[in-house]
């Protein structure tokens, strides 16, 4: 087992690794839209979203996996009404590739965020 992190995510905030590494297998923590700086992104749920996986693409690199890399997918969100824009955003970074998915509606989420995603990346094809 590795713990896996980088200073172009946010830091943790709990007693947590930003992933972790098993074998053949990335699991990361679920990110939030904190910039690497900590600081909270605010607004639509639009600009929440990209920083989301900017975080998570950063957590990624540090583990020498990309998207393409994921298995598995859950996204954690405040209110089921902006699934459709985070729908439209996840499919951007995703583009042909299908990682299996769940989507959930919380009601509530570490500094009152409205959304948080977590992965699973499969690190030897």
């Amino acid at each position: 087992m590795e713990q896996i992190s980088t200073n172009k995510a946010p830091a943790a905030i709990g007693p947590y690794s930003q992933a972790i590494k098993v074998g053949n297998f990335l699991y990361t923590s679920g990110q939030i839209p904190l910039t690497p700086e900590g600081e909270l992104v605010t607004g639509d749920i639009v600009a929440q979203t990209h920083q989301v996986f900017a975080n998570l693409k950063a957590v990624l690199t540090a583990a020498n996996a990309t998207l393409d890399d994921v298995v598995k997918v859950t996204v954690f969100v405040k209110d089921i009404n902006d699934f459709g824009a985070i729908n439209e955003i996840y499919g951007q970074y995703f583009g042909e590739h299908r990682p299996a998915r769940s989507l959930v509606e919380v009601a509530r989420l570490p500094k009152d965020v409205s959304l948080e995603i977590e992965l699973v990346a499969a690190l030897e094809r």
